[in-house]
């Protein structure tokens, strides 16, 4: 692959300037559904931190109300979920998510699943839920903290959230390698970990576990990260793209180390004597 590849095409490219949230929404969408058949297998760390949200999952008292997939993709973390605790596949957690594509390898979609944006909210049928779990999902909408706030209120009483997203502190090299060569990071801003516990604080949950995991891959230089990151889909960005001249001074700053990730695991409840509204 050469360097120029890397650059996005037309079709992702913002119309001028920084993006508006529709068309982020887009490039989100297109972006994995491009990348839909070969998601799992580029998908290592998401399928590590599915099985550990599934297994903080596997014994929660659980009241009644409908059980959900915020993010679900190809259902990843719902499969590492009843792998777990089988009980809960009759029926399966509902998956909800906006690319179409990820959705059609998803083991557990009926065929009245649809695509679902989750700016937009959660649908109705889902308030008042007994288990709201999502990974690797937050961080792709346009207002992390307060879809946050609405995915608690949703909860039923005595009703579970169980959470795990890229926080702020990923990605240090890149940004290392940005500001030694002059240019803009264009990674995706990602959420602080605090702000997100704070959110769910505020919206009335009890935190049972909250904790920020490390994980790496082994060292690569910029073309080989960069690469793993298209190759999940995971390309779109409210920053611009880099130009061609910017993208080789980015590449040659860059030093072969480990792609690091941090990673925020949230667990927390509604009080079981909360008002159902």
């Amino acid at each position: 692959m050469t360097v120029t590849s890397l650059i996005p095409g037309p079709a992702d490219r913002p119309n001028s300037g920084l993006s508006g949230p529709a068309d982020f929404r887009d490039r989100v969408q297109q972006g994995f559904g491009r990348r839909a058949g070969s998601y799992e297998q580029q998908a290592q760390l998401q399928q590590g931190v599915a099985w550990r949200l599934g297994h903080l999952c596997r014994a929660l008292p659980l009241p009644a109300g409908p059980i959900a997939d915020l993010g679900a993709g190809t259902g990843l973390l719902s499969r590492a979920l009843l792998a777990q605790r089988p009980a809960l596949a009759q029926p399966p957690p509902i998956q909800l998510d906006l690319c179409p594509e990820l959705l059609a390898r998803n083991p557990l979609c009926g065929p009245s699943i649809r695509p679902w944006d989750l700016n937009q909210g959660l649908p109705h049928s889902l308030h008042g839920a007994a288990l709201l779990i999502s990974s690797f999902a937050l961080q792709w909408l346009d207002d992390p903290a307060s879809q946050l706030a609405q995915w608690g209120a949703s909860l039923a009483p005595g009703g579970w959230l169980a959470l795990a997203l890229p926080v702020a502190g990923s990605f240090d090299t890149w940004q290392a390698a940005a500001h030694a060569a002059a240019v803009p990071c264009s990674a995706l801003p990602l959420p602080r970990a605090e702000a997100l516990v704070t959110v769910a604080t505020a919206a009335g949950l009890e935190l049972r576990h909250s904790q920020q995991l490390c994980f790496s891959r082994s060292p690569l230089d910029g073309l080989a990260a960069l690469r793993l990151l298209r190759g999940l889909g995971a390309t779109a960005s409210h920053q611009p793209p880099l130009g061609p001249g910017q993208l080789r001074r980015l590449l040659a700053h860059w030093p072969r180390a480990p792609l690091r990730w941090k990673v925020l695991l949230l667990l927390a409840r509604r009080p079981p004597q909360a008002d159902a509204s």
